[in-house]
C-alpha cells in the first residue's frame, strides 16, 4: 500500500504498544521494518512479516514514516542524531513520529532541532495509550499533535495504526499534556473512591454492596469500577502509590509553573504521600487496603469480609409481600417530585399533592391530581405519605411545622422520605415518629436518576427501614423505580448509600472542572480533550455527563450547584461525626461553597468550573468555531480518485435489495429523479412496488408533523406492512432509509427504535446528514450548515432552536447521546472519517462496516458527493457480505446509494403547464427564518404579478371554529379570483412564530396551521398552472390531503435541492407540476428564482423578439390596438397560436386612449403566457416620443419621413440616444408611404421609396430597425394589387444585415401570402397590421346582430382574433413562443 512516496514504515524500539502499532500496519498492507534489542519481540515481529534492521539509521532508509520510542530525554542524542541515529537514513518528505511521554518542552525543542537540520521532515508527537471505554475495550488510541501539514501527512499511518485517533493541530506535546490531565483525574478519583468506601463501611453499609450499587450509578468512575474490587480483595500493593504520587507530582509542578490552582490534585497527592508513609519500612509488600485502613482508621477489609446479601432480592421479597395502597399524599412537587407524583397518577394511584409554589399545584391538578392547602391537608386519609423536599430543614417544617403533616396523619400510615438527607437525621426522625404513639412507620428511600427518569418511573431507589414499613410502601416504591435496592441496617442505611454516591458524584464534578480548566490553561482544545478523557482511565459518569455543559457554556440547572453544597455538607458532617477524615470531599465541598458564594448557586452544578475560570482567567467553553468553508474543504485530503458510480450500478445489479425510503416529509426526494413516491402504505400498494423491482421507492410518512408516539406507531405500521408485502411477493429484500432533515430535526431515535422493534436488530445504524445542495457537511464528526462562505456548527444555527426538535450538540456523537438521553453514549458511537473514505475508498468502508459491533450507531463524515458515493459503494459491498443496516440520513445518501446521475433542471416546457392561462399557486407554511427571507424576496421581485394572501395563525390555531372558518373562506375566495386572473398567488401563514409551552403543544399549533392551509387549497376550484409548497409539513399535507395524491413521480429538480413531482391520475389535478420546496434550502433569492424560471413569460423585449425571428427565419406581427377588445384579441390569438406578438399604439389611438390604453397593453403583455411587447408607432413629434419613452413602451418608432433627409437623420439620432439610455429599441422610417392611417394621409405624389444610398448613412444613427418603403402603402392597396420593389428590398437586406438592423414593413394588410413569404425570405422581421383588423372590428360592430354591450365586446374581439391568428400563421411565428 503506497502513501505519498512509499509504503514502508520504520520503528525504532518495540514495546507492547509499538508492537501492536506495527502489527496493525502490517495487516493494513504496509511494509514495516524495525530496530529492537529484545530478541523475543523481534522474533514475533518477523513472524508477522516485519523486517529486522541493525540500527536506527537502517530503519530510516527507504521509509516514508518512522516511529521512534523515547522514554527519557537522554535518549534523544543517540537515537535521533547519533552516528547510527535515525536522521542518518531518513529520506526527504518522511514523517517522524515521536512516541513518547517526555515533557512537551523537550518535544518542542527536539522538533525545532530536527526541522532546522533537515528540511521537509514532518514531525508528529504520537502518544499511545489503551482506550478504557466499553467501546474501545483496551484497543489502542493515539493522541497526535503537530503542525497542520505534518498531521495531514501523517494521517494515513495514524489511521492504520490505531482504533481511535485524536489530533491536535499546533505545537507538538499535546499527548503529554493530555496524559497530565488524565493522571490528575485518576489520582483524585482514587482517593475519593477510598474515602467513599471507608465512609460507607463506617456507616454500616457492606463495601461490596456499596460497590455494586454505585458502579451502576452517577457516582461511578473508571477508577472506582476497576480498582475498588482489587482494593477490597487486598490485591493491590502499596507500592502502586509511589508511582502515582510521582506522576501527580509532575502534574502539580506543571500547574505551579503556569501558574494554575489544583486544590483537589494537591490534597489527593498529600493523601498519597501520607499513605506511602504508612508502608512497612522493611520493604515487604503492604496491601493498599491495609495502608488506607491506617490512614483513615476504618476496617475496610473486615467490613468487606462480612456476610453478603443481595439488595435486589430483598426488594423483590418486599414488593411481592407488599400491602395494597389506596391513597397517597405527596409533599414537594419540584422538578423531581412532580415527575414522581405524576407517574403515580399514571399508575392509577389516588394522589393528593402539596407544594408551596402555587402554579405547580395548578399544573398538578391539570395532570389529574388532587391538591391540598397544607401539609396537614395532604395527609388526610392517606396510607402512604411521600416527602420529596430539598433538605432536612424543609422536611422538618412539612412534618412538624405550622399545619405540619404529623399532627393530621392517620394512625398506621407510612412516611416515605425520598429526599437526600443525612443518615443521622433519618434515624432521629424514625424515633420521633415512633414517639407519636400513632404506629407511624418510616421508610428511608433517597432516589437518584434525574427529572426524566422520575417522570417515567425509572428511578434508582435505595430503601431502608423495618420490614413492616417497607412492605407498607412496597407498591409505591416499585411504581417509582427501575432499580430498587433494600439496604439492611434499619432507617438511615439507604441515606448512607445515597450519601456515599453523592460524595463521589460531587468530587467527580469538581475534579472534572479542575481537569478541564487545567487542560484549557495548557492550551488544549477542550472539546477534543473531553473526547479523549472519555475513553481514558480518568473518566467518570459525571465527567461524561457534566463536561458537555461546561463546553457549551450552558448552565441550565438540571441539578443546581447548591444541591452539592448541601449534599457534600452532609458528607463532611457525617464524616466528622464518624471520625473518618475526608480530605478530598472537604475540598470539593469548599469549591461548591465558593461557587455558591459567588452567586452561582442556582445554576447547574457544572458551574463549579466558574471558580477555576474566575481564578485563572481561562475559558473551558469549547464552542465549535464558525469556519471559512473554502479553508476547511481545502485542508481535507484529496477525494478518492475513482468515480464509483459505475461500480454502484454494477454492485446493485448483484444486490437484490430495494431501497425503501421512509420520508418524514416530501423534501427527501430532492436529489433523485424518475423515482416513484407513495403517499399511502397499504400492503397492496407496497407489494405492487416490490413487483416492479425498482432500485428505490419512497413512502411519504410526513411523520415530522406528528408527536413522537404517533410517529413511532406509524413507522411500526409501515414496517409491518413492508414485512407482509415482502412475503407476499416471495420475500423481497430491502434496506430501510429513514430520510430525515439535514439539519438534524425529526424523531430520532424514536423512529429508528420503532423500525428495529419490527424488523429486528441491525448490524448498524447509519447516521449521515450530509447534503451538498443544502450546504450541509459533516467533518471530524461535526455537522456544519453553510451560510454563504462560512460553515456554522449545526448546534449554533436557527434549526437547533426548533420548538419541537431542538438540540444543542453539533458533534454527531454527542448529538446521538443527547437525542437518546444517554442511552447511546457519545464514546460508543462509531465514525467513518473523511480520511478513511478518501484514502481507503469503498473497500476500506466495507471493511470498517463489517468490523463494528452489532447494533452500533455509526456516523458518516462527508464533504462532497464523491465521498457519499464512496461510502455508498462500500456499504453495498458490506450488504452483499450479509450485513444489514438501518439508515437515518439526508437526501444525498439516497441518490448516492442508487447511483443517480444528475440531469438538467426541470422547467415548464417539460410539462404542458406553459399552455395554462391560470396563475400558479404558492403555499408557504415553513417558519424557519430562511423561509421568511425568501418570501420577502419573492414579494419584492415579483410584486407586479404576485398576489399575497396571509392566513392568520392566531385565527386558525387559537381562536374559535367560526373565526377559523371565516378566515379560510376569505382566503379561498381571494385565491380563486387571483388564479383565474392569471396571477401568481401566494398563500402563507402569518410570519409571527407562535409556539406552545411544550414541544407537543408547538407541534399541535403547527398541525392546526397546516390543516388550515390544506383546507384552503382543497377548496380552491381553479386549476393552477403549477403548485409550489414551501416547507416539509406543508408540502406533504398539500399533496396528500388537499390534492388527494396517492402516488407521484419525481421528475427532477426545479433548483438544486428542490424536487418537482408529477401528481398521479387519482389526484385532484392530474399531471400538474408539484414543486416541493424545503424550508431550509437555498439562498434568500432561491424562491424568487424558481418562480421566475417557472413564469410563462419568456421576456417581452421587442428587440429580443426580432432577434429570435432573425434566428428562426420568420416575422413578428405588430397589431395596432385601440381598446381593450383589441388588446385581448392580440393576446388571445398569440396564446392560441403559441406565438410572440407586438401590441402597437398609434399616436391617434394614444390621443384618445391616453395612459390607460398604454397601461392595459403593458399589463396584458406581462400576464400573457407568450412573449408580447408594446410598441409606440409613428412618433412624428419629439414631444410625443419623449412622453412615450417614460410610459413603459418596449420600443418606439421615430417617424421623420415628413422631414428632409438631413433633418430626419438629426431627429432620429437625438431620439435614439435618449431611448438607448432607457434600453428601449428604436425603429425609424426612411422614405414615405402613401395612404391613410388613423386620420393621417400621405398623397401619392408625397410618397418616396427608400434610397439605398441614404440608407447606409441613416443606419449610422444607431437605430435598431428600419421601416422600408418599397411600394407598400398604408390602408388599401389599388385594385391592381401591391407592387413591391423586391430588388430594392434585397439591397436593403444586404446592407442592414451588415449593420445589425432589422427590416420592418408597414402596410401588411392586403399583401398576398406569396409576397409575404418573399419579404420574409428577404429579411423582413416585423409586419405592421392595422387595416384588416380594424375592418373586422367595424364589420362586427355594425352587423346589428348583437344588442347587449357585453355581446358586442365579445363579438368584436372574436372577429379581430380570427384575422390576427391568420396573420400570425402567415408570418411563420406560430409555435415560436
Amino acid at each position: 500500500m503506497g502513501v505519498d512516496g512509499g509504503g514502508v514504515v520504520g520503528f525504532v524500539g518495540l514495546d507492547s504498544f509499538s508492537f501492536e502499532l506495527a502489527s496493525s500496519l502490517l495487516r493494513s498492507g504496509f511494509q514495516v521494518q524495525a530496530f529492537e534489542i529484545s530478541t523475543e519481540l523481534v522474533e514475533k515481529f518477523t513472524e508477522l512479516g516485519g523486517c529486522k534492521c541493525d540500527s536506527p539509521a537502517d530503519v530510516g532508509k527507504g521509509a516514508a514514516a518512522v516511529v521512534v520510542l523515547l522514554s527519557h530525554p537522554d535518549q534523544i542524542q543517540d537515537i535521533i542524531f547519533g552516528d547510527e541515529g535515525v536522521m542518518k537514513g531518513l529520506q526527504k518528505g518522511a514523517v517522524l513520529f515521536l512516541s513518547s511521554t517526555i515533557s512537551p518542552l523537550h518535544l518542542q525543542k527536539l522538533e525545532k532541532e530536527i526541522t532546522e537540520n533537515r528540511e521537509q521532515i514532518f514531525v508528529v508527537d504520537a502518544y499511545v495509550l489503551k482506550g478504557m471505554s466499553e467501546l474501545l475495550d483496551g484497543k489502542l488510541m493515539i493522541i497526535a499533535s503537530g503542525r497542520s501539514d505534518s498531521i495531514t501527512r501523517a494521517q494515513p499511518y495514524l489511521t492504520a495504526m490505531c482504533k481511535k485517533l485524536y489530533t491536535f493541530e499546533g505545537e507538538i506535546g499535546a499527548g503529554s499534556k493530555v496524559k497530565m490531565v488524565n493522571e490528575l483525574l485518576e489520582g483524585i478519583h482514587l482517593v475519593a473512591a477510598v474515602e467513599a468506601i471507608s465512609l460507607g463501611s463506617q456507616a454500616g453499609v457492606h463495601p461490596w454492596i456499596l460497590y455494586d450499587i454505585i458502579s451502576n450509578a452517577a457516582g461511578n468512575s473508571w477508577i472506582y469500577k476497576n480498582h475498588i474490587p482489587l482494593l477490597l480483595k487486598g490485591d493491590i500493593e502499596g507500592r502502586f502509590l509511589d508511582v502515582l504520587s510521582q506522576n501527580l507530582g509532575i502534574v502539580e509542578d506543571k500547574a505551579k509553573s503556569l501558574p494554575f490552582p489544583v486544590p483537589l490534585l494537591a490534597v489527593a497527592r498529600q493523601q498519597l504521600i501520607l499513605g506511602i508513609s504508612q508502608m512497612n519500612g522493611d520493604g515487604t509488600a503492604t496491601s493498599l487496603a491495609k495502608i488506607w485502613e491506617k490512614v483513615l482508621g476504618v476496617g475496610i477489609l473486615e467490613a468487606a469480609s462480612k456476610e453478603l446479601y443481595k439488595p435486589e432480592d430483598l426488594a423483590k421479597e418486599i414488593t411481592t409481600q407488599a400491602k395494597p395502597v389506596n391513597r397517597i399524599g405527596f409533599i414537594g412537587l419540584g422538578a423531581m417530585g412532580f415527575g414522581m407524583a405524576a407517574h403515580l397518577l399514571k399508575s392509577k394511584f389516588y394522589v393528593r399533592g402539596y407544594d408551596v409554589y402555587k402554579p405547580t399545584l395548578v399544573r398538578f391538578e391539570s395532570a389529574g391530581g388532587l391538591v391540598a392547602n397544607s401539609p396537614a391537608d395532604v395527609t388526610k386519609d392517606v396510607d402512604v405519605l411521600v416527602i420529596m423536599v430539598t433538605n432536612e430543614v424543609q422536611a422538618e417544617d412539612v412534618l412538624y411545622g405550622h399545619l405540619g403533616a404529623v399532627e393530621a396523619i392517620p394512625s398506621g400510615a407510612t412516611v416515605v422520605l425520598a429526599s437526600t438527607v443525612s443518615p443521622a437525621f433519618v434515624s432521629q426522625l424514625e424515633r420521633r415518629l415512633e414517639n407519636e404513639g400513632k404506629d407511624l412507620k418510616l421508610v428511608d428511600a433517597p432516589v437518584s436518576g434525574g427529572v426524566k427518569r422520575a417522570a417515567m418511573g425509572e428511578l434508582t431507589i435505595m430503601a431502608s427501614g423495618t420490614d413492616e414499613a417497607l412492605k407498607s410502601a412496597g407498591v409505591v416504591l416499585a411504581a417509582l423505580s427501575e432499580k430498587l435496592y433494600v439496604i439492611k441496617g434499619g432507617c438511615g442505611a439507604g441515606s448512607g448509600v445515597k450519601m456515599v454516591n453523592q460524595l463521589l458524584a460531587g468530587v467527580h464534578i469538581a475534579s472534572a472542572a479542575e481537569a478541564m480548566a487545567f487542560g484549557a490553561r495548557l492550551g488544549l482544545n477542550t472539546r477534543k480533550l473531553f473526547n479523549v478523557i472519555s475513553n481514558c482511565g480518568g473518566t467518570s459518569w459525571m465527567f461524561e455527563n457534566r463536561v458537555p455543559h461546561m463546553l457549551d457554556n450552558d448552565y441550565t440547572p438540571y441539578s443546581a450547584l447548591d444541591i452539592f453544597v448541601k449534599d457534600l455538607g452532609i458528607v463532611t458532617r457525617d464524616g466528622a461525626s464518624r471520625k473518618v477524615p475526608l480530605h478530598i470531599s472537604t475540598v470539593a465541598h469548599q469549591l461548591f461553597l465558593a461557587g455558591s458564594a459567588a452567586g452561582w448557586g442556582r445554576i447547574d452544578d457544572a458551574g463549579v468550573v466558574k471558580v477555576y475560570e474566575t481564578l485563572s482567567g481561562v475559558k473551558v467553553e469549547g464552542r465549535l468555531p464558525v469556519l471559512k468553508k473554502q479553508d476547511l474543504l481545502k485542508s481535507l485530503p484529496s477525494e478518492w480518485p475513482l468515480d464509483p458510480t459505475d461500480d454502484i450500478h454494477r454492485l446493485n445489479m448483484g444486490n437484490s435489495k430495494t431501497l425503501v425510503v421512509l420520508d418524514d416529509d416530501p423534501t427527501g426526494t430532492q436529489t433523485v429523479h424518475d423515482v416513484e413516491v407513495l403517499t399511502e402504505w397499504s400492503v397492496e400498494s407496497i407489494s405492487e412496488q416490490f413487483r416492479k423491482k425498482p432500485a428505490c421507492f419512497f413512502i411519504l410518512t410526513n411523520s415530522r408533523s406528528l408527536s413522537s408516539e404517533k410517529a413511532s406507531a406509524l413507522i411500526k405500521e409501515i414496517c409491518s406492512n413492508l414485512c407482509a408485502a415482502s412475503k407476499e411477493v416471495g420475500n423481497a429484500e430491502y434496506t430501510i432509509v429513514l430520510r430525515g432533515d439535514s439539519t438534524l430535526r425529526g424523531h430520532f431515535p424514536q423512529e429508528a427504535d420503532a423500525a428495529v422493534s419490527i424488523l429486528g436488530e441491525m448490524d448498524a445504524w447509519i447516521i449521515c446528514p450530509f447534503f451538498l445542495q443544502g450546504g450541509r457537511y459533516t467533518i471530524d464528526d461535526v455537522h456544519y450548515v453553510a451560510d454563504s462562505d462560512r460553515l456554522v456548527p449545526a448546534g449554533e444555527t436557527e434549526f437547533a432552536k426548533d420548538a419541537s426538535f431542538g438540540y444543542k450538540s453539533s458533534n454527531l456523537r454527542e448529538w446521538v447521546e443527547e437525542k437518546t438521553a444517554g442511552r447511546i453514549p457519545a464514546n460508543s458511537v462509531e465514525s467513518i472519517s473523511i480520511q478513511l473514505i478518501r484514502k481507503g475508498g469503498p473497500d476500506a468502508v466495507c471493511e470498517f462496516l463489517c468490523s463494528i459491533k452489532k447494533g452500533s450507531a455509526c456516523i458518516v463524515n462527508a464533504a462532497s458527493d464523491r465521498d457519499m458515493a464512496v461510502f455508498a459503494a462500500g456499504m453495498i459491498q458490506a450488504e452483499l457480505k450479509g450485513k444489514s443496516f438501518l439508515c437515518r440520513t439526508a437526501a444525498s445518501f439516497v441518490s448516492a446509494l442508487i447511483g443517480i446521475i444528475p440531469k438538467d433542471l426541470v422547467l415548464p416546457k417539460d410539462f404542458a403547464s406553459d399552455k395554462e392561462s391560470s396563475g400558479a399557486l404558492i403555499v408557504v407554511g415553513s417558519y424557519v427564518p430562511k423561509t421568511t427571507k425568501q418570501v420577502e424576496e419573492l414579494q419584492s421581485q415579483h410584486k407586479q404579478k404576485l398576489r399575497s394572501i396571509e392566513i392568520s395563525v392566531e385565527k386558525v390555531a387559537l381562536k374559535s371554529s367560526e373565526v377559523r372558518d371565516a378566515e379560510i373562506s376569505r382566503a379561498v375566495e381571494m385565491a380563486d379570483a387571483f388564479l383565474r386572473a392569471g396571477r401568481e398567488t401566494l398563500i402563507m401563514s402569518s410570519r409571527e412564530l407562535i409556539t406552545g409551552k411544550t414541544s407537543s403543544e408547538s407541534l399541535d399549533i403547527n398541525s392546526k396551521v397546516s390543516s388550515a392551509l390544506v383546507e384552503v387549497v382543497s377548496k380552491i376550484k381553479t386549476r393552477p398552472r403549477y403548485i409550489l409548497a414551501k416547507g416539509g409539513i406543508t408540502s406533504s399535507d398539500t399533496a396528500t390531503k388537499a390534492l388527494k395524491a396517492r402516488r407521484a413521480l419525481v421528475v427532477g429538480q426545479a433548483l438544486a435541492g428542490v424536487p418537482v413531482w408529477k401528481l398521479g391520475p387519482e389526484s385532484r389535478h392530474p399531471g400538474v407540476p408539484y414543486i416541493v420546496f424545503p424550508g431550509n434550502v437555498g439562498s434568500s433569492t432561491a424562491l424568487a428564482e424558481v418562480v421566475k424560471s417557472w413564469s410563462v413569460v419568456a421576456g417581452r423585449s421587442t428587440k429580443e423578439l426580432l432577434l429570435n425571428a432573425e434566428k428562426g427565419g420568420y416575422a413578428i406581427g405588430a397589431f395596432n390596438v385601440y381598446n381593450l377588445e383589441g388588446i385581448e384579441a392580440v393576446v388571445a390569438a398569440a396564446e392560441e397560436e403559441n406565438s410572440p406578438a407586438i401590441l402597437q399604439v398609434h399616436p391617434g389611438a394614444f390621443k384618445q386612449g391616453g395612459i390607460p390604453l398604454v397601461s392595459c397593453c403593458i399589463s396584458a403583455a406581462e400576464q400573457a403566457r407568450v412573449p408580447i411587447s408594446v410598441h409606440f408607432d409613428h412618433g412624428t413629434s419629439k414631444q410625443e416620443l419623449l412622453e412615450a419613452l417614460e410610459l413603459g413602451f418596449d420600443s418606439v418608432m421615430v417617424d421623420g419621413s415628413h422631414l428632409s433627409f438631413t433633418e430626419n437623420v438629426s431627429y432620429t439620432k437625438s431620439i435614439t440616444e435618449l431611448a438607448r439610455s432607457k434600453n428601449i429599441m428604436v425603429e425609424a422610417e426612411l422614405g414615405r408611404l402613401s395612404g391613410t392611417e388613423d386620420g393621417l394621409t400621405v398623397e401619392d405624389y408625397e410618397a418616396k421609396l427608400t434610397n439605398i444610398h441614404q440608407a447606409q448613412e441613416f443606419m449610422e444613427t444607431g437605430i435598431d430597425a428600419l421601416a422600408v418603403c418599397i411600394g407598400n402603402v398604408h390602408g388599401k392597396y389599388p385594385e391592381s394589387g401591391p407592387n413591391l420593389k423586391l430588388d430594392l428590398l434585397k439591397e436593403l437586406r444586404n446592407l442592414s444585415s451588415k449593420k445589425g438592423v432589422f427590416l420592418v414593413l408597414h402596410g401588411a394588410s392586403g399583401l398576398p401570402e406569396k409576397l409575404i413569404k418573399e419579404c420574409i425570405e428577404n429579411g423582413v422581421r416585423k409586419f405592421n397590421v392595422n387595416t384588416e383588423v380594424r375592418k373586422a372590428y367595424m364589420d362586427a360592430l355594425t352587423s346589428g346582430k348583437k344588442t347587449d354591450l357585453v355581446d358586442v365586446m365579445s363579438g368584436t374581439k372574436e372577429a379581430m382574433k380570427a384575422v390576427i391568428a391568420e396573420k400570425i400563421r402567415l408570418f411563420g411565428s406560430a409555435g415560436k413562443a
